[in-house]
C-alpha cells in the first residue's frame, strides 16, 4: 500500500511540473500611432454598490476620469458604451441568465451616467445589447473610418463586457490595450484570473499611467 502510494505521489508531483513548465511566449504588441479609448459601461446600473449589477469602484471611476481627459486633450478619440433593453426580445437568453440585466430600460437612472464621467459632444456612444461592445454594434466600423489602429479599454466588468470587447478588438485586428487600474470587478478573484488571461494571450494590461506617458511620447 505504501509503494502504491509513493507512485501515485510521484506521478502527482510530475504533472504539476509539466503544468508549471507549459508557458506560452506572449509578446507585447503596444500601442500603435492612432488609439482610441472605449469606456466600457461605466453607467449608473454597474459602478453604484445599491445596484444590483454594480459594486463600490470609487478609485476606478476616478482613474477613469482622468484617462477619458486625458484622451480629450490630446483630441483622440473616446467611445463610450451602454447596455440598454428596448423590447423583451433583446437578448433574451442572456437577460433569462441574469435577470438583473432587465432594470438597463431606456432613460432610466441605471442606464445615465455621472456627470463627471459622461459622453461629451464629440465622444461616440455606442448602445449594446451583449457583453461585447463590438458584438452586433457599429464600433468596429467606427472606428475603422477614424483609422484607429489600436484599442484602450477601460470600465467594467473586468470578467464580464471588458474581457469581451478587449478579445473582440483583438479580433478585429486592433493592438489591444486594457487599463490595468481603469477595470474592475464585483469578484475580486475573477478579475485578476481574467486580467491574467488577457495579458497572457488577448491585449497588453497597462496601468492608465503608462498608457498616458505613451500618449504624450507620440
Amino acid at each position: 500500500m505504501f509503494r502504491r502510494d509513493a507512485s501515485r505521489a510521484t506521478r502527482i508531483s510530475n504533472f504539476f511540473k509539466t503544468i508549471s513548465l507549459s508557458t506560452l511566449e506572449s509578446n507585447s504588441t503596444g500601442l500603435g500611432s492612432a488609439p482610441a479609448l472605449v469606456v466600457v459601461d461605466m453607467c449608473r446600473g454597474f459602478i453604484d454598490p445599491s445596484s444590483p449589477l454594480g459594486f463600490k469602484c470609487d478609485e476606478l471611476i476616478q482613474a477613469n476620469i482622468v484617462l477619458v481627459n486625458k484622451f480629450r486633450e490630446i483630441n483622440l478619440p473616446v467611445i463610450f458604451t451602454t447596455t440598454i433593453y428596448r423590447d423583451t426580445s433583446e437578448a433574451s437568453v442572456f437577460r433569462s441568465k441574469i435577470p438583473a440585466l432587465n432594470i438597463l430600460k431606456p432613460d432610466s437612472e441605471e442606464t445615465s451616467f455621472l456627470a463627471e464621467l459622461s459622453p461629451d459632444s464629440k465622444d461616440i456612444l455606442i448602445e449594446k445589447k451583449f457583453a461585447s461592445s463590438f458584438f452586433e454594434t457599429t464600433l468596429a466600423a467606427d472606428l475603422r473610418q477614424m483609422n484607429v489602429d489600436s484599442v484602450v479599454v477601460s470600465g467594467v466588468t473586468t470578467s464580464g463586457c471588458v474581457r469581451a470587447t478587449a478579445l473582440d478588438s483583438l479580433q478585429n485586428n486592433f493592438l489591444t490595450l486594457v487599463a490595468e487600474d481603469c477595470v474592475g470587478d464585483r469578484d475580486l478573484n475573477a478579475h485578476r484570473a481574467n486580467l491574467f488571461d488577457l495579458q497572457s494571450k488577448y491585449a497588453d494590461v497597462v496601468h492608465s499611467e503608462r498608457i498616458i506617458k505613451s500618449l504624450l511620447q507620440k
